[in-house]
């Protein structure tokens, strides 16, 4: 039997995010999750040793100016503000997550916003 779409991704996905609890609870370093859907973007610094958002950044945010967009520029502007806000909350590095997601193109993007803004992922 074939495993679907949806279920290739979920299992990459927990993969991915497995593998980074684990490191993450040894070292205490934040995780940035990224999540990707048809209309937008959203990314969070989470830390997982306390179970909480330390900051989120998304393109549903009208301050941002990329309402329901969700290409490649609009990836680089999220990935700007979530590394600004990772600053006012005291987080220099993070582990990047990217979910089920390959590394590419739009997650890229938020990753390399995020490392020219000063975050070192």
């Amino acid at each position: 039997m074939a495993n679907s779409k949806r279920t290739l991704f979920l299992k990459r996905r927990m993969r991915v995010r497995n593998k980074l609890r684990k490191v993450t609870a040894n070292i205490g370093r934040p995780r940035l999750s990224v999540h990707r859907s048809n209309k937008n973007i959203s990314v969070q610094l989470i830390d997982d040793v306390n179970g909480v958002t330390l900051a989120s950044a998304s393109s549903l945010e009208s301050a941002l100016g990329v309402v329901g967009k969700n290409n490649i520029e609009a990836a680089k502007i999220v990935g700007a503000a979530i590394a600004e806000r990772a600053k006012k909350a005291g987080v220099e590095q993070a582990f990047f997550d990217r979910g089920g997601f390959l590394f590419h193109g739009k997650v890229k993007a938020v990753a390399d916003a995020a490392r020219e803004a000063g975050l070192k992922i």
